[in-house]
């Protein structure tokens, strides 16, 4: 029996969030436009759902939309997922090729609960923000923030998790306190809600949007990635004194040994889901078989266990 016939889908179309008012995501460069690379999960990272769980929980009566996202994975028999290979604890590029962290195990997860393969690549963040991926990838499973100006090109699943923005500082700078980054130079990842905020662009997450201001007279400079911040001052690079990321991947830099030290309580919370090209097929399906997906996830307990498991702490409900 084919994948369409072994899988029921859901009997009611969800309805993706509407665009928002606001400056929208820049459009990828000609340049830009070749297939990145691609790489299996790695064995021993792939997710086991609960004994509740199984494929049909993304179940309806109807058949796919012929020509659709839903319709094209399941003909493929492979979700393909685009994620960032230097982004741990979320996650990773091993040395083998294979990929792990707690992004990778949900992307797995979710592919599992679709009764398909899952396959993943490693364009550029501003690529993947931007919107218009021309059919490269099917999916973006690498801790996207909900905001309004995303929603412009992107539609979303319901938040799988919740992370604190964590402001930290090079244990060269000497800085302790938020006071101490007045007039400083901070780091962030390329095409962040983390950037926007320390350059003071107002930021929609509904009811989580940030009401705290950056620190007085700072200066940015932006990395292709948030990882690479503290990895420069390891390597010697002392221009900028402060990094703004998620409390996870600070975490996991304190972890690996970095020279970074968190400083004061984390300036807003944001919710992170998976996203989904406006521009490509249609979706509609697709992104209700994946609140579906996700809701079930939550509730029998499977995105927990792995936020333990990568975070050893619970960030699946909301601050």
């Amino acid at each position: 029996m084919s994948l369409r016939g072994r899988l029921s889908l859901l009997g009611a179309v969800a309805i993706v969030a509407s665009a928002c008012s606001g400056g929208g995501a820049a459009s990828p460069s000609a340049a830009a436009t070749a297939v990145p690379s691609v790489a299996s999960v790695a064995p021993s990272t792939a997710a086991s759902p609960s004994a509740a769980a199984s494929p049909s929980a993304a179940a309806a009566s109807a058949s796919p939309i012929p020509g659709g996202l839903l319709d094209t994975v399941l003909q493929r028999g492979t979700l393909v997922v685009s994620t960032d290979p230097n982004y741990a604890p979320q996650s990773v590029k091993n040395p083998d090729g294979t990929f792990s962290g707690f992004d990778i195990d949900v992307a797995t997860e979710v592919a599992k609960r679709l009764g398909v393969k899952v396959q993943f690549v490693t364009p550029d963040w501003t690529l993947i923000t931007a919107g218009n991926w021309s059919k490269r990838w099917d999916a973006s499973v690498g801790s996207m923030t909900i905001t309004a100006d995303r929603q412009k090109v992107l539609d979303f699943s319901p938040p799988y998790y919740y992370t604190p923005a964590q402001m930290t500082a090079s244990k060269n700078s000497g800085i302790t306190t938020m006071d101490g980054f007045a007039g400083k130079t901070i780091c962030a990842g390329a095409s962040t809600t983390y950037l926007d905020w320390l350059q003071g662009k107002k930021l929609d997450f509904g009811t989580l949007s940030p009401t705290t201001t950056p620190p007085a007279g700072i200066k940015t400079v932006s990395l292709k990635t948030d990882a690479d911040c503290p990895q420069t001052w390891a390597a010697g690079r002392n221009d900028f004194q402060g990094w703004l990321s998620s409390s996870t991947t600070v975490d996991g830099a304190i972890a690996a040994g970095m020279p970074v030290v968190k400083v004061g309580d984390p300036v807003y919370f944001e919710p992170l889901a998976i996203a989904v090209d406006k521009s490509g097929p249609v979706d509609t399906d697709f992104v209700a078989a994946l609140k579906t997906i996700v809701d079930g996830m939550h509730a029998d307990g499977t995105l927990t266990q792995l936020s333990m498991k990568w975070f050893k702490a619970d960030l699946t409900q909301g601050p």
